[in-house]
């Protein structure tokens, strides 16, 4: 839905309406979507251009391979230039950003592919970058985790900051990342939850409340602008999106074997075990970032302390013992600057751009607080459906692919109820359909009603490439989202296994973009009608 929303530089912007600069650039996009339209055979003409958002569910490096292979099977039948939007969560983010660094990626997916085997990041770079941001006022884990995925499993530090894609073509779908704030997930209302990032504007869907994206991590009071800091760079935004662990509860799946007692778990065990876990993860991934064997045997002791004690003191005894070196250096700095982070279990800090807003909207859990801490949007809907459902983007159809761990279509029946509880509409899901969540088919089109948005939902592992249930589960188990980085051999499977399932669904998809022009030409008609 168009509308005017010329936004002050300096201020907080109220608007359920497209900016100004997303609206040009979806207008220049939709040139590119008329014309694969019509290289597909599909009548169209400029003004019933559909609204299609490809959007990629959480699930760790699953989720960032699995995208990669559907992005690069629908370019090769030619269906990626049909898509409007591009929308991520949690792992899914991870790869959006790698590819989103070459400004024509959609056109070159050989390159995109190929950026998941690169040639990866020297630890001594890393570990520079994450000392610069430890000078910062608001580091916390969010700068850790964004570091470690970045260099340890997506092999790139992306420097740029996402206000730069602003001024860039329409040659790509235009992207939307989301996010959740934890100070409402745990006690606000809906409104205050869900979080979205494009390259002209972040804020909060529900509440229609923005900023420049330039300006997130700004400090602002009552809506004005006080003190403009630097934007962050694409590595602590990639910390931010993708940080499961955020939530204390996602911990309690990683216990230690020896505290693995039931009942046992009381509040001291689960500092502990956050702690443990937190540095468990970054030993798996600083080892994918060095070679040399002497620090790789240092690492297997720091690894062995961690399975058999719970003193925190060893961990420095550890570092102290280490040959003098730059590893030494490097990791004892680290390791310092880690570990008062995981006891205060502090992510996504950042400046609250609502603090003190005047507006009945706003909820104490926002104009209350000076810092907000936005983390992995996955803790709440997996998919980021939000930003997509009602008016303001008024969608015709969503492909979503869905890479998740949990329960399949458990996505689509937690999107059902927050577009539920937010007035806004979705399609109707089949409960029988439910029934095959454990061995699901390829593919499912729940249809929306006459004006309504449709989705085409398509599971990863399903009966087409899984002979029962069972093989799903080991399938699942054997490419979970907390390991270390996939091997050549892991990437490639995933990678393939999301091609070949764009593949053959082609003829379905293609009906429903079909479907989605004609949706998009009765609403033209509807509005043309007099009342």
């Amino acid at each position: 839905m168009e509308g005017n929303t010329t936004t002050s530089q300096k201020s907080v912007c109220h608007s359920q309406f497209l900016c100004s600069g997303e609206q040009e650039y979806v207008h220049k996009r939709k040139q590119v979507i008329l014309e694969s339209l019509s290289s597909l055979g599909i009548n169209c003409s400029e003004d019933s251009v559909p609204h299609i958002t490809l959007l990629a569910s959480g699930g760790g490096q699953r989720a960032a391979v699995g995208l990669v292979g559907s992005l690069y099977q629908m370019a090769k039948e030619d269906m990626l230039d049909t898509v409007l939007y591009l929308g991520g969560v949690s792992g899914s983010t991870w790869s959006m950003i790698t590819i989103y660094s070459d400004p024509q990626w959609s056109t070159n997916m050989d390159a995109a592919v190929s950026q998941l085997s690169g040639p990866g990041v020297e630890l001594k770079e890393a570990l520079a970058w994450l000392g610069e941001r430890a000078k910062e006022e608001h580091f916390s884990l969010t700068d850790i985790w964004g570091v470690l995925t970045s260099a340890g499993i997506m092999k790139q530090m992306d420097l740029r900051r996402f206000s730069d894609e602003a001024s860039r073509n329409a040659t790509n779908p235009y992207p939307i990342y989301s996010a959740t704030e934890m100070n409402c997930f745990s006690n606000g209302p809906i409104e205050g939850k869900w979080f979205e990032v494009s390259p002209h504007e972040a804020g909060f869907t529900e509440l229609g409340l923005f900023i420049e994206t330039s300006l997130l991590g700004s400090k602002f009071q009552r809506g004005e602008l006080l003190e403009q800091k630097p934007e962050m760079d694409m590595v602590k935004l990639q910390g931010l999106l993708g940080c499961a662990l955020a939530h204390k509860d996602a911990i309690k799946d990683y216990l230690p074997p020896w505290l693995n007692v039931p009942g046992q778990v009381d509040g001291s065990t689960e500092e502990y075990m956050r702690t443990y876990n937190a540095l468990v993860t970054l030993v798996a991934m600083t080892r994918s970032t060095i070679k040399d064997p002497t620090a790789l045997s240092d690492l297997d002791k720091l690894q062995k302390i961690l399975e058999e004690t719970i003193l925190l003191n060893e961990v420095e005894t550890w570092c102290q013992s280490l040959e003098e070196g730059d590893f030494k250096t490097h990791v004892c700095l680290l390791t310092s600057q880690v570990i008062p982070k995981i006891m205060k279990w502090e992510w996504g800090t950042t400046a609250n751009f609502l603090y003190q807003y005047q507006d009945s909207t706003v909820p104490p859990c926002l104009s209350t607080k000076e810092r907000i801490h936005l983390v992995d949007a996955g803790l709440l809907i997996n998919v980021g459906y939000p930003p997509f459902l009602g008016d303001k983007r008024d969608i015709d159809l969503i492909i979503a692919p869905e890479y998740s761990a949990g329960n399949i279509f458990e996505t689509l029946i937690f999107a059902r109820d927050y577009a539920a509880e937010v007035n806004k509409s979705f399609p109707e899901i089949d409960d029988k359909v439910l029934e095959e969540r454990e061995w699901p088919k390829d593919s499912y089109v729940f249809e929306g009603k006459e004006t309504e948005l449709s989705i085409v939902y398509m599971p990863l592992f399903n009966r087409n490439n899984c002979k029962d249930a069972e093989e799903v589960k080991a399938r699942m188990e054997e490419f979970s989202t907390f390991q270390r980085p996939f091997s050549q051999d892991k990437i490639e499977f995933v990678l393939k296994t999301a091609k070949n399932n764009m593949e053959n669904n082609k003829d379905i998809l293609l009906r429903e973009i079909n479907k989605a022009v004609l949706r998009r030409q009765n609403k033209r008609n509807s509005l043309l009608q007099p009342t």
